[in-house]
């Protein structure tokens, strides 16, 4: 009880110590991530993120300086400086998002969608305030408050940036980017967002105007949308009429920008139907490759410059089984977009197949550098293995089976086989039991996709380390196949409760792979 009381006043020193003006809206607020980890969580999420979700888009290098500048001139009218910057995701999609720290980005597929420089204006001013009002990093705090008092005591009492959130970046990202905002964020970020327009100079009647189409298109339920923008930024009747609310007590009048707006962004609407037979295309790469081939040469025909179209180009040769055409494609995609991972994730692959493997060693690791993934940690770990290098084989192994991926269990797979006979207790699992006579019982599973046969297990107590002492071995007869399990009496008796397994233990110490 004491402890209790303990930690919550330690909670509530931290609550209280933590608490801080909002930039925007000039409100008392809990504040437990501190400006600098939001500043490195942008800065060290914005990339990966961006490489998650196709790149930026490079076609119309025009195009995603207009946008740039649009940013900027509304971040410089923003209540918080940070340090801004904007990118074109190349996402067909229509979504837009903000990280900590203001580092913002819209998608190829909403931009087609508006009307006006006036209306983009709306929705980078909107993500603006998602980040100038923290509200991404109330997300982060959510999360560790409801992890619980001690970890939230912990965290704060460290004040390390919360650099751990940085592992795994990739993850991290997409988690920030997809959560979804509450109805009073959004409101919030549609009113100073509309303000923020005044300031720079923008009618912000275009932020009604764009919220009623967002509404007309949730109504209709456009899948394309629903998965997009309004996944995370759910529109209502009723922001359109706060956002109406809002314009009526500014001042009339501002730049809507439609014929310029029109004019930067004719090339992309040009291109439309290009994007629209690329994503036909990835949808049939597995099943139809020779359509997926159609569709991507068609796609380039329309837009020679996108390197997408070029990878997918890549992608179906490669399922064709035709290697050397396959890499002259990705060769192609990465010259077009030599900042993107996947060309050389790719390329990586079709390179060791025609027997580069320095190439592909270098492609692989490039496309690292880019956005670590566990389909490139696996193939370098391959590669190393197949060359005797096994520590290195082991490393790459270790961090892709850290994914769910189909690379992820294989790169598990590789590893159990390569560590069984050294490691087996890392594989397979024990559990211990007691029967109605009192005897211990022991039960060993195989949760890995390798068989072994005749495991060795140590069974005894257990000492505070965690270690086994007065232990004897155990030698079982036969092959323990994947997803089985074997049980045998252990020979200790006596045993009245389950309570007492607590001293005991069991490990698998020896096994054999079966090849």
């Amino acid at each position: 009880m004491k402890t209790a009381s303990l930690i919550l006043l330690l909670l509530a020193g931290v609550l209280l110590g933590a608490c801080t003006t909002n930039p925007v809206t000039g409100e008392s607020e809990l504040a437990l991530v501190p400006e600098s980890s939001e500043l490195e969580i942008g800065r060290k999420q914005y990339a990966p993120s961006r490489q998650m979700q196709g790149g930026d888009y490079t076609a119309d290098k025009r195009l995603s300086a207009y946008v740039k500048a649009v940013g900027k001139r509304l971040a410089a009218v923003s209540d918080r400086k940070l340090p801004y910057e904007f990118a074109i995701v190349n996402d067909s999609s229509p979504n837009a998002w903000a990280l900590p720290g203001g580092k913002i980005a819209v998608n190829r597929g909403l931009l087609v969608e508006l009307d006006s420089e006036a209306e983009l204006a709306a929705v980078l001013g909107h993500e603006i305030v998602h980040a100038a009002a923290r509200h991404s990093a109330q997300g982060i705090e959510r999360g560790m408050l409801l992890q619980g008092v001690l970890t939230a005591v912990g965290v704060a009492a460290r004040n390390t940036g919360y650099s751990d959130l940085a592992v795994g970046a990739a993850g991290v990202g997409a988690n920030l980017i997809n959560q979804r905002y509450s109805r009073e964020a959004e409101l919030e970020s549609d009113h100073f967002g509309m303000i923020y327009m005044r300031r720079a100079g923008y009618d912000p009647q275009a932020a009604v105007d764009l919220q009623k189409t967002f509404v007309r298109l949730n109504s209709n339920r456009d899948q394309n949308w629903i998965t997009g923008l309004f996944a995370s930024h759910p529109p209502s009747p009723e922001r359109v009429e706060k956002n109406r609310e809002s314009a009526a007590g500014m001042a009339k009048g501002g730049k809507l920008g439609r014929q310029e707006y029109q004019r930067m962004i004719a090339a992309l609407k040009r291109s439309k139907p290009a994007y629209a037979a690329y994503d036909e295309g990835v949808k049939a790469l597995d099943k139809q490759p020779a359509k997926a081939l159609k569709l991507a040469d068609k796609a380039i025909s329309i837009e020679p410059r996108e390197g997408l179209f070029h990878g997918l180009r890549g992608d179906a040769y490669y399922n064709l089984k035709e290697l050397e055409k396959a890499r002259l494609a990705y060769d192609r995609a990465v010259s077009l977009n030599p900042d993107f991972f996947r060309p050389y994730l790719r390329r990586g692959l079709v390179r060791s197949q025609l027997g580069d493997e320095s190439g592909a060693r270098s492609d692989l690791q490039k496309s690292l550098q880019l956005l670590p993934t566990a389909d490139a940690h696996y193939y370098l770990g391959k590669m190393a293995e197949d060359g005797g290098d096994r520590r290195s084989a082991l490393a790459h192994f270790q961090i892709a089976s850290g994914s769910e991926s189909a690379a992820g269990k294989a790169a598990f797979r590789q590893m159990a086989a390569m560590e069984m006979s050294n490691n087996p207790g890392r594989y397979l699992e024990t559990a211990l039991g007691v029967d109605r006579w009192g005897n211990l019982l022991v039960q060993i599973t195989n949760r890995t996709a390798v068989a072994v046969r005749d495991p060795v297990v140590l069974v005894g107590r257990r000492d505070a380390s965690g270690s086994i002492y007065r232990g004897r071995e155990h030698q079982l007869q036969g092959i323990l196949q994947s997803g089985k399990s074997m049980r045998f009496k252990s020979g200790i008796r006596g045993l009245s409760s389950n309570d007492q397994l607590r001293e005991f233990d069991a490990r698998v110490i020896r096994a054999v792979p079966v090849q």
